[in-house]
């Protein structure tokens, strides 16, 4: 429609322009053409522009003043004589790249919409199209000013997020510092402890080492399910239980062991006990269950279970081998040493070292377990035979607390001295020295299960070939005392320097004479260099390599 119109006004405004150059007025000719122009903008909004698509040129006249044909390049298969066309209108367009030149018979051919791609340009001349062309393309104005304004704000934004985060990592520090100035950032367990370890932590930053407040303690054993009976002994039975979410252990006494329960109860709580390899201590509670009174003393829980059992089914190499004897030997160096200060730690002979007492940890350490009671001296409190396992001994109190009865622990892993009755019961270096006797033989137990040159053997326990499974006292004292027998060491240990090392601290832990054997420390010492070396011997490898 609005093209109709433009034609429509265009013959008026070339008739109007005839009779004004009849009448001889130039200036009413002009004047007419330009209103035909500015109509024809008004009416064809959505096409193409006459200043884009139409030359201002009026058509030419022929030779008697009139309106007519006039003389176009042509190039496009159609109607072309010698590249020449004859109409009213001359037009050059590009579609797509493909140019072509002719000859239009009305102008409303040239009003074509704006598409990419396609371009269309008339004029009224003689071969006024011949010399068109595409012409150039440039950035409109709404993407000049899109990068204009979004760039600068984009880098602005990044640059604010920049500064926000180095406040936020600046304050963070500071806080951090502030912590630890001050003694009481909460610190997370090492060894691969579950994460209920942190709130473990969290009430334990005084340095005390002990488990969590009285009231905590009550309030937590409440929240615990059990799950799944994961072992038993001879004082109950020890779960797996949750709390929050998180595996723990719940060892429940019967309540005519109370004096067990109370006794390893007050052991885990002592000052400073808390260490990587001691078995980590949580709480301990009384609760009703079918109308009977339990004792619950829950620990961490580590599911690879106790040494004795992860060596039935598991191999080492002789780095794993020298992680796990190199983390027993410091959790028992921090057992037997007494820690001298306002909140300090007694020294504490463990008594029943052996395999089934230690845990094996995530990271392949291992943690000392079951500081309980077995057997020892008379409760003043209450007319019943409670005994002690464990010796606890406080050199700056002059303190020694002893059973009554030396023969403790598990006779298999019996000192010579214990079996025939010989320690002094009134030396706290006696028990320590027992307890070297049973380190010993619990190396003794992870080099077996330790593969080197593709050899290695079956478990067993110490003395398995000299004694039955469950032996008496006699029996053991006629193979250790009496004829001084040793577990014997397979030649495939000498063939390996960490094992050929640990072989000879094993042989030093049964000397016959309490006095002769290494102590904790020694033993430490000697594996911690030992690891040091033969990380030394990696790095210089690869260095030559």
């Amino acid at each position: 429609m609005a093209g109709s119109i433009a034609i429509n006004i265009y013959s008026a405004c070339a008739a109007a322009r005839v009779s004004a150059r009849t009448s001889g007025t130039e200036e009413n000719m002009k004047a007419s053409e330009m209103l035909a122009v500015l109509l024809v903008l008004l009416y064809s909004g959505r096409y193409a522009t006459l200043a884009d698509n139409v030359l201002t040129d009026s058509p030419p006249e022929n030779d008697k003043g009139e309106v007519g044909d006039i003389q176009c390049s042509c190039e496009n298969p159609y109607g072309c004589e010698n590249n020449t066309c004859w109409g009213r209108i001359c037009f050059y367009s590009s579609i797509h790249g493909r140019v072509s030149r002719g000859c239009f018979s009305t102008g409303e051919q040239c009003y074509v919409p704006d598409v990419p791609g396609v371009y269309t340009k008339c004029c009224y001349m003689n071969f006024c199209n011949a010399n068109l062309s595409m012409p150039e393309i440039t950035v409109g104005m709404p993407i000049r000013v899109i990068l204009l304004v979004g760039v600068p704000l984009l880098v602005l934004l990044v640059l604010l997020m920049a500064a926000c985060g180095l406040v936020l990592w600046l304050r963070t520090r500071r806080q951090h510092h502030q912590l630890v100035e001050h003694d009481i950032m909460p610190k997370v367990p090492s060894g691969g402890d579950p994460t209920y370890g942190d709130i473990f932590d969290e009430f334990c930053t005084s340095g005390s080492g002990t488990g969590l407040p009285y009231l905590v303690q009550r309030t937590m054993a409440r929240q615990i399910s059990l799950v799944e009976c994961v072992g038993k002994g001879r004082y109950g039975e020890v779960w797996r239980g949750t709390w929050m979410g998180e595996s723990v252990a719940v060892k429940i006494f019967s309540s005519r062991d109370e004096q067990s329960w109370f006794r390893e109860t007050e052991i885990y709580n002592t000052v400073q006990l808390r260490h990587e390899n001691i078995l980590g201590f949580i709480a301990s509670d009384m609760t009703s269950k079918n109308s009977s009174t339990q004792l619950w003393l829950v620990t961490h829980f580590h599911e690879l279970g106790s040494l004795y059992d992860f060596l039935q089914y598991s191999t080492l190499d002789p780095e794993g081998c020298l992680r796990m004897c190199l983390s027993i030997a410091s959790g028992l160096v921090h057992l037997h040493t007494e820690i001298l200060s306002t909140q300090g730690k007694p020294a504490i002979a463990h008594r029943d070292l052996k395999s089934r007492n230690i845990l094996v940890k995530r990271n392949g350490e291992c943690c000392i377990a079951d500081l309980g009671e077995k057997i020892g001296k008379k409760n003043k409190k209450k007319n019943k035979r409670v005994y002690s396992l464990a010796v606890i001994h406080s050199q700056s109190n002059d303190y020694l607390d002893v059973g009554n009865n030396p023969r403790v622990g598990t006779k298999r892993y019996m000192a010579p001295e214990v079996l025939d009755e010989s320690i002094r019961v009134d030396v706290f270096e006696s028990y320590k020295q027992t307890d070297i006797w049973a380190l010993g033989l619990v190396l003794w137990e992870i080099t077996r299960r330790t593969i080197v040159n593709g050899i290695v053997e079956e478990y067993r326990p110490p003395f398995f070939d000299m004694v039955p499974s469950d032996p008496s006292f006699e029996e053991m004292k006629k193979v250790v005392c009496v004829d001084q027998h040793r577990p014997s060491l397979h030649n495939r240990l000498h063939s390996h320097p960490i094992l050929s090392a640990i072989a000879k601290i094993m042989k030093e832990c049964w000397f016959q004479s309490p006095s002769a054997r290494l102590t904790a420390l020694r033993v430490r010492k000697t594996l911690s260099k030992l690891d040091q070396d033969h990380d030394y011997d990696i790095d210089k490898l690869k260095l030559d390599l």
